[in-house]
């Protein structure tokens, strides 16, 4: 009786203390979601790698162990009275323990995930291509070239009765980003369905009042892109190509030989090697290579769509990264004894000065 009416008689009190203590907890509520683990903390990079099928406790359990969060309960009751969990996504994230509750979820939420890159360069061929996929880690790289020249990826993409035995020449250069749960197979598709957008409508119109099938012009191109480094050439170096096949000369071209003795090539082409009898060697056959001997620059492709208006059938380096044209194989010859076979003409000069050339 005595303790009825004790409680009877401070009953405001507990009346008082539901809503207080209600308030005290949306307070820590909010604070909780709103306040980092380690606010001071913004430079630790924690990866996180949130793989398909895992629950909201094991998901919070895993960011309290990594030290992203301090407390995985609350961190899990934070999201579900916030409605948080449905939207998370997998993927391999950057976190940091600096990231309230409330930034960490909009992250899990976003997908985006840690981009990581891989540099395609102009004129690379598909050994490059195979080195750049293993120096990231996606693949070894004989797995990768046995890819590139997979008959039902080819025939896949669409390209079975055009590229022949390998994607050589349909690889768009440039820097393609991916996370760690891209496929190579999906890079390389990426990179086909990139070179099939830029061969607009225009280059498939030109090509046809040139005569030249798409592959033609791509395989031409190839050897454009690795002949000259200098962009405003690109026309001029086409222009010779185009004269040599009208005259039905062969393209002697040095690039082409080196590919087609690609794993074996020393570094150095010797005379041994222009004997060689490849499909690829343009100092033995009076026409295009077999196939592309590059992935080449957009550049290279309307260069040989558009080549420059010369009559000139010879080039030879300047030992500076572009070139002097001929029209006659005397003038060639004399160009020759002036830049290569006389030692002074090297001295000093480099393909690396070719940045500062005035016409690049």
């Amino acid at each position: 009786m005595l303790l009825w009416r004790a409680m009877n008689r401070f009953k405001w009190l507990w009346i008082l203390m539901i809503p207080l203590s209600l308030g005290v907890v949306y307070w820590y509520g909010n604070h909780f979601w709103e306040t980092p683990f380690k606010p001071g903390q913004k430079d630790q990079k924690i990866t996180f790698d949130l793989t398909r099928g895992m629950s909201p406790q094991g998901i919070s359990e895993a960011l309290e162990k990594s030290g992203v969060i301090e407390n995985a309960f609350l961190f899990l009751w934070a999201g579900k009275l916030h409605r948080s969990w449905g939207g998370i996504k997998s993927a391999e994230y950057e976190l940091s323990p600096s990231l309230s509750p409330r930034q960490l979820f909009k992250l899990l939420q976003s997908g985006i995930g840690i981009q990581r890159s891989l540099l395609i360069r102009e004129g690379d061929n598909i050994y490059q291509v195979a080195d750049a996929f293993a120096s990231v880690g996606m693949a070894e790289k004989a797995a990768i070239l046995t890819r590139l020249r997979s008959p039902e990826l080819i025939a896949d993409l669409g390209l079975a009765s055009e590229a022949g035995s390998s994607l050589e020449g349909y690889l768009m250069p440039n820097t393609y980003f991916f996370d760690k749960r891209e496929t190579p197979e999906h890079l390389i598709r990426r990179m086909v369905e990139a070179f099939k957008k830029n061969w607009t409508p225009e280059f498939e119109t030109r090509s046809k009042m040139l005569g030249l099938s798409r592959r033609e012009v791509i395989i031409l191109a190839s050897v454009v892109e690795k002949e000259t480094g200098a962009g405003f050439e690109r026309p001029m170096i086409a222009s010779v190509f185009h004269n040599r096949l009208k005259k039905k000369m062969r393209l002697q071209s040095d690039p082409t030989t080196i590919y087609g003795i690609w794993e074996n090539y020393s570094g150095n082409l010797r005379r041994s090697d222009l004997l060689q009898k490849t499909p690829y060697n343009t100092y033995a056959i009076p026409a295009l290579p077999v196939g592309p001997i590059s992935n080449p620059n957009p550049e290279s492709i309307k260069a040989v769509l558009y080549p420059a208006e010369t009559e000139y059938l010879y080039f030879v380096s300047k030992n500076d990264g572009t070139h002097i044209f001929s029209k006659t194989y005397a003038e060639h010859a004399a160009h020759v004894r002036e830049t290569q076979l006389d030692p002074k003409a090297r001295e000093g000069k480099s393909w690396r000065d070719l940045g500062k050339s005035p016409g690049n």
